[in-house]
């Protein structure tokens, strides 16, 4: 496939994507949630070949279950969509409108990106939810899965595609690139592509960022901290921490670092330590804790992303000290503080520079789902256009429209006319 060629058809289409109607997109929504429902059985075949070659290439077992693509995962997929087609429509939104003199009228109006590509992790439901916020944000999609997950992504696109067409949105809107080398070909088309989303690895995503023109937005990490303060209800804090770590620990707003309160840490760290090596999670810990608790002795330099059970542990003298670690060592994704002060919570809330600041919650509730966007795209920790979970709002821009009635510069330039600006 020659992606150049086949970027600009949708670069032609982009327009016409972008003038739908809602209904239009919805109903390209709904006949997908009908058409995935309707070939489950075909999806699950396909996901199953997946599957067993992963296990035949020795794919670990957390990669493995992002892999799969069961009954739960469509379900998910599903209610996503369906939730997607409840809400507002996010294109054609005034956002301003001024009168700039009598009889010229200026409007914002809210529009499409255009043209995006996505390349994202061998994760099938991603593509499902990536699809999905594209037809409803009215924009062209380009969509490049992991190997891994090649069949279950062909099935999945095809049944997506044809309700896209059905529907009666453009024949270009959706394109699927499955080759590796189509992964140079799309980053260098920046006169047809507006922009990049690449989700994976921290070398990947630098990798697509070094090697393209074209705007990049996403997260190169998923660094996530919980800091446990001396006001901490105990009670609260080990199973927020546990569900961090375990609900899904491949994902990149699973807890990776705790840092601990030194004042409850003889108390507290006993307990935790208990609590997560009976869910089957290893400790690494700066001295300071595997003398209280056992584990890994490491430095805190050494902290890292695992997507995996393991966890790292710290012991910090306050909030301050914890915001101050999170700062520095995190990726400005999602940190949170477990407290049962308001002052201390605000405190850390304001002074983390992260995507997403919690109180007395799992950081696994950054996503786009549980935000009520229907699905994201992804994370960004960027703070230029879109933040966090990027879902309708993130994919779409802005156009100024100006109406007038033969007006010229000239005259207000000259004095004989002039600006009396009312916001209607």
């Amino acid at each position: 496939m020659n992606i150049r060629e086949e970027v600009r058809r949708m670069k032609q289409d982009a327009p016409f994507a972008a003038s739908s109607k809602e209904e239009v997109r919805n109903r390209a929504l709904l006949l997908a949630v009908a058409s995935l429902t309707e070939h489950a059985e075909e999806i699950f075949a396909a996901n199953h070949e997946d599957l067993a070659a992963a296990k035949e290439n020795q794919i670990s077992e957390a990669i493995i279950k992002r892999l799969k693509f069961d009954e739960g995962k469509l379900a998910d997929v599903v209610r996503g969509i369906e939730q997607l087609t409840s809400l507002p429509d996010p294109i054609h939104r005034v956002t301003l409108r001024r009168e700039l003199d009598e009889g010229l009228l200026l409007q914002r109006e809210t529009c499409p990106i255009g043209v995006i590509g996505v390349i994202f992790e061998a994760r099938p439901d991603a593509l499902v939810q990536i699809s999905s916020l594209s037809i409803k944000s009215g924009n062209c999609a380009v969509l490049k899965g992991g190997k891994e997950t090649v069949n279950t992504n062909r099935v999945l696109f095809r049944l997506i595609r044809d309700s896209v067409i059905e529907a009666g949105l453009p024949e270009h809107m959706l394109l699927q690139a499955e080759q590796h080398n189509e992964i140079d070909e799309l980053l260098e088309c920046d006169d047809c592509v507006d922009l990049l989303i690449p989700r994976g690895s921290n070398a990947f995503v630098r990798y697509i960022m070094d090697h393209t023109k074209i705007p990049v937005m996403g997260h190169a990490d998923g660094i996530c901290h919980i800091y446990v303060d001396k006001d901490a209800d105990f009670a609260k804090a080990i199973p927020i921490i546990v569900d961090a770590k375990i609900q899904y620990t491949a994902a990149c707003n699973a807890v990776e670092t705790l840092l601990v309160h030194r004042d409850i840490a003889a108390e507290f760290l006993p307990a935790l330590a208990r609590a997560l090596r009976e869910s089957g999670v290893t400790i690494r810990g700066t001295a300071e804790v595997t003398d209280l608790i056992g584990g890994e002795t490491v430095e805190e330099t050494e902290f890292r992303e695992y997507l995996d059970l393991i966890v790292s542990v710290k012991l910090v003298g306050g909030v301050q000290e914890a915001i101050a670690h999170i700062n520095r060592f995190g990726s400005h994704h999602t940190d949170s503080i477990i407290t049962e002060n308001s002052g201390t919570a605000e405190e850390f809330m304001n002074m983390v520079d992260s995507a997403g600041v919690y109180q007395n919650c799992s950081t696994r509730f950054a996503d786009g789902f549980r935000y009520g966007f229907g699905a994201e795209v992804g994370i960004s920790t960027g703070k230029i256009h879109a933040r966090g979970p990027v879902g309708l709002d993130g994919l779409v821009t802005y156009k100024y429209k100006l109406y007038g009635h033969g007006q010229i510069v000239g005259d207000y330039a000259s004095g004989k006319s002039s600006f009396h600006f009312k916001d209607l």
